[in-house]
């Protein structure tokens, strides 16, 4: 599934969990999304404590390239453990929500409201002061983080704008 536009996803969004766990995925989200586009999206477990929600397409992918690793490396079988389980496929219904796995709702640490990131070809959720927290805690850092991800040592993302 190709993203409507090529820049990926976009946008940050609250969003809050009914009492059947269930939540309304941002309509400003799903127009992001290509018309037709299949309605199925994999969630696991991301990093510091967030989720990650991925389209059956990204998640194909990126399954294809965790699946070369070697699992003759005890890392690798490691890595395989932590990120791949939990995954799991959910559907939008037809009023636009999503089930959030009790599991996963509990690894992250997400009570009832959750803050809907998106990030490129993926998103984030995360519980919303927990994200909150995250943020405030890094945005020092961020101009270092910055020149340390894109700096001289990488590539010049701006050098052909």
């Amino acid at each position: 599934m190709t993203l409507n536009n090529s820049i990926g996803f976009l946008g940050e969004y609250e969003v809050s969990i009914d009492a059947k766990n269930r939540f309304l995925v941002p309509a400003s989200f799903r127009k992001q999304l290509p018309e037709g586009a299949e309605d199925r999206f994999v969630i696991n477990r991301g990093f510091e404590n967030c989720l990650t929600v991925y389209t059956i397409e990204s998640w194909s992918k990126l399954s294809e390239q965790i699946n070369k690793l070697n699992d003759f490396n005890p890392k690798v079988r490691e890595f395989k453990r932590l990120f791949l389980n939990g995954a799991t496929i959910v559907e939008l219904d037809a009023a636009g929500r999503f089930l959030l796995p009790k599991p996963l709702q509990e690894f992250a640490g997400i009570k009832k409201d959750m803050v809907f990131s998106a990030q490129g070809n993926k998103i984030e959720l995360w519980d919303k002061e927990a994200y909150h927290n995250y943020i405030k805690a890094n945005a020092a850092g961020f101009s270092d983080l910055a020149a340390t991800v894109a700096g001289a040592d990488f590539f010049n993302p701006f050098e052909n704008l």
